[in-house]
C-alpha cells in the first residue's frame, strides 16, 4: 500500500473547512432585488475577513492534487481510469441531485455544471488539469529547479492581470476596441479569447507550484516556516482584503447590480497575486505538520478521504444551515457556526455513503 502523505490529509481538510467558509459568507454580500447587497459595515468587515482567510481554499485543494499524482508514475490508461472514473461518476450522480432537488434546467447538463450547484465549476476545472498531466509529465520529470522557477515566474505576472484589466479602465476608460465589459490583453479582442499567456495561466500555475514544492522545495521547520511564511501571507491578505473592502462605496446598506460583485471580486479571484501569494504562505506552514497520532488516525484520515463528496453534497446541508442561523446570530458568528455545522454533518454523511459496499466509492468518490 502507497505510503500516505500525512500533510495532504490536514491539508484537505482545511481546505474543505474553509470552501464552507466562503459559502457561508456569500449570501452578506450576494443577494437583495439588484444583485449585490451589503447591510451594515460590519457585514463588508466580516465578509472581508473570511475572503481573507479562507480564498485559499481552492488553490490548495490544486496543489494538493498535482503534489500527490504530479508527475505520473503509471500509464497514461491508468491514470484516467482511476482518477476520471472516481472524479466524473460522483460529480454526475450529484449534479443531477442539485437538478432535481432545485428544479433545475436537466437540458443545461448537456453543456454545463447546473446553475443550482454553482460550487461544481471546480470539478470540470479539475478535470481540465487532468486531461494536461499525461501530456507534460515527461517534461515534470526532467525540468530543472530553474527552468521551472521561469516558468512559474511568467504564470506569476498573470496574477496581475485582473489588476491590469482595472488599471486599463482607469486609464482610459472603456475597453479595448469598445466591445464588451472587460478589456482586452496582448492579443485577446472578441474575436480571439486565446491571448498570448493564455496557455499559460489560470489554474495550471499552482498545478506546477505543487510540483515545485514536491521536487524542488526544502523542508523546513515549523518555526523557520512560519517566519518565511507570515510575511508572505502578510501582502496577500492586504492585496485581497483591501481590494475588496475599499472599493465599496461605504455608504451602508450597499446596493448594486450583480455585475458590481464579480467587480468587487476582483482581488479575490482565485488566479490573482494576492491568493498566490496567500496559498503559498498557507501551503509552506501546513506542509510541517507530521503528526500522525490517534487524532489523525480516527479523524483526520476520515476527514480526508471523504472530503470530495463531502465538497460535492454539502450545498444540500449549508442552506438550511445557513437560514437557521443568520436571523439568530451576528454575523461573525453566523458564517463561522454555518460552516462549522454543515462540514461536520457533510462529512459524516459522506463518510457513511463512503461505506456502502461496492457503490460507495462511486457516490462520494
Amino acid at each position: 500500500m502507497k505510503e500516505r502523505i500525512v500533510f495532504l490529509d490536514y491539508l484537505r481538510v482545511i481546505a474543505c473547512f474553509m470552501v464552507m467558509a466562503i459559502h457561508a459568507c456569500e449570501p452578506f454580500y450576494l443577494g437583495g432585488e439588484e444583485g449585490t447587497y451589503i447591510a451594515t459595515r460590519g457585514d463588508a468587515v466580516w465578509v472581508t475577513l473570511t475572503e481573507v482567510f479562507c480564498r485559499v481554499c481552492v488553490p490548495l485543494f490544486v496543489m494538493a492534487s498535482s503534489y500527490l499524482l504530479f508527475p505520473l508514475r503509471g500509464g497514461t490508461g491508468e491514470f484516467f481510469r482511476r482518477r476520471l472514473g472516481r472524479t466524473v461518476v460522483p460529480f454526475v450522480l450529484w449534479a443531477c441531485a442539485y437538478v432535481w432537488w432545485f428544479k433545475g434546467d436537466w437540458g443545461q447538463m448537456l453543456f454545463n455544471f447546473p446553475a443550482a450547484g454553482g460550487h461544481l465549476w471546480f470539478v470540470p476545472m479539475l478535470l481540465g488539469l487532468y486531461m494536461l498531466m499525461p501530456l507534460i509529465s515527461p517534461w515534470a520529470e526532467r525540468v530543472s529547479e530553474r527552468e521551472l522557477r521561469g516558468w512559474l515566474f511568467v504564470w506569476g505576472l498573470t496574477t496581475l492581470f485582473p489588476y491590469l484589466r482595472r488599471l486599463w479602465t482607469y486609464l482610459f476608460g472603456e475597453p479595448l476596441f469598445g466591445f464588451g465589459a472587460v478589456p482586452y490583453l496582448y492579443g485577446e479582442c472578441p474575436w480571439n479569447s486565446f491571448g498570448m499567456f493564455h496557455y499559460v495561466s489560470g489554474f495550471i500555475g499552482y498545478m506546477l507550484l505543487g510540483l515545485w514544492f514536491r521536487r524542488f522545495a526544502t523542508a523546513l521547520s515549523f518555526k523557520k516556516a512560519l517566519a518565511v511564511a507570515l510575511p508572505i501571507w502578510m501582502v496577500g491578505a492586504a492585496i485581497i482584503g483591501c481590494g475588496f473592502f475599499f472599493r465599496l462605496s461605504g455608504m451602508y446598506p450597499y446596493s448594486a447590480p450583480y455585475a458590481k460583485a464579480v467587480d468587487l471580486e476582483m482581488s479575490i479571484e482565485y488566479c490573482s497575486l494576492g491568493v498566490l501569494l496567500a496559498t503559498v504562505a498557507a501551503f509552506l506552514v501546513i506542509r510541517c505538520i507530521s503528526y500522525d497520532g490517534w487524532l489523525y488516525r480516527c479523524v483526520v484520515r476520515p476527514l480526508s478521504e471523504a472530503s470530495y463528496g463531502t465538497y460535492l453534497l454539502h450545498m444540500f446541508v449549508l442552506l438550511p444551515v445557513f437560514e437557521q442561523c443568520r436571523p439568530l446570530m451576528p454575523t461573525p458568528v453566523a458564517i463561522l457556526a454555518t460552516a462549522a455545522v454543515s462540514f461536520a454533518v457533510s462529512s459524516l454523511i459522506s463518510i457513511a455513503v463512503r461505506r456502502i459496499p461496492k457503490i460507495g466509492s462511486w457516490i462520494c468518490g
